[in-house]
């Protein structure tokens, strides 16, 4: 798989926009011809640049060291009913922490399902919904899902993840203490819910966009931020919000990954970079090992 620096920073930004719905397939491949060169067609590079799961999965679905299943929970303020997917060691001994897993604008994917089993190997018990499941859920292609994803009504969205957190607080083989990571998408997500939930433990926004700043003083929970470098469309609405947590003494780090791509813990893709992947995620483990124990 070839790497970020493979690409024109121009291509990278294309894409992005065309990942977040800022511009259509045709868009995106109209514009991304000028960067076509020595018989690399603009349709081969978003086929280099898009995801490829299989390649980067990294814990099977059918682990022996894991017990997965797909979990129905009642969401009365959301959509009503809600699916996710849940994985437990195999071998667990008494309650487990719980980690709420957020997947980016594409819905329950593979490589959310496979992020969700590394934690769970970890020793939580981890749990991501698909918020696309009123809708007929993850459609199976990373297109069909992004022209899906407009169509949720995010108010009802955002009380369906609320009401993850409850369910996983209230389950009998929870210990009660529940964080949030999220991606993209998740990400800001991930956000909303540290304003949204007072008991929440912990919350690990990957590249997520911040809540408006007002919303800081509800904040609870620690947060362990983490920002790519060259990713100003989320980047840009921190700084203000960073000054509303440090007025309201809340307890956060953030880390900004140099030289990285949104998406740069996303290991299906060019934009992934293994060292800031890594760190960022040993930092994760780290973080809610303190918080979630």
């Amino acid at each position: 798989m070839k790497r970020a620096e493979d690409f024109d920073q121009d291509l990278l930004i294309l894409f992005d926009a065309y990942v977040h719905g800022d511009i259509d397939r045709r868009g995106f491949l109209e514009k991304a011809a000028r960067f076509a060169a020595g018989g690399v067609t603009a349709t081969m590079l978003l086929g280099m640049l898009s995801p490829r799961f299989a390649e980067a999965q990294q814990v099977p679905k059918d682990d022996a060291r894991l017990k997965t299943e797909y979990a129905e929970y009642e969401s009365p303020k959301g959509y009503g009913k809600m699916r996710g997917y849940l994985a437990r060691p195999a071998k667990a001994t008494g309650k487990l922490p719980a980690i709420l897993v957020i997947h980016e604008n594409r819905g329950l994917n593979p490589h959310i399902e496979d992020i969700t089993r590394r934690l769970a190997l970890e020793n939580f018990m981890a749990f991501a919904p698909d918020a696309l499941f009123p809708l007929g859920g993850y459609p199976g292609t990373e297109d069909d899902a992004r022209a899906l994803f407009p169509k949720l009504d995010q108010a009802k969205t955002q009380e369906d993840f609320v009401a993850a957190v409850q369910w996983l607080m209230k389950r009998p083989d929870s210990t009660g203490k529940v964080g949030v990571v999220g991606f993209c998408y998740g990400g800001a997500m991930a956000n909303i819910l540290a304003t949204r939930v007072p008991k929440l433990a912990a919350a690990v926004p990957f590249y997520g966009t911040s809540p408006a700043p007002e919303e800081a003083a509800k904040i609870k929970a620690p947060l362990l931020l983490h920002f790519a470098e060259n990713d100003a469309r989320v980047n840009t609405s921190f700084p203000p919000y960073e000054a509303a947590l440090k007025a309201n003494k809340v307890h956060y780090q953030a880390f900004t990954y140099p030289g990285t791509q949104h998406g740069f813990n996303n290991d299906t893709t060019p934009r992934y970079n293994p060292e800031a992947a890594k760190l960022a995620w040993t930092r994760t483990l780290e973080f809610f090992n303190k918080y979630l124990r």
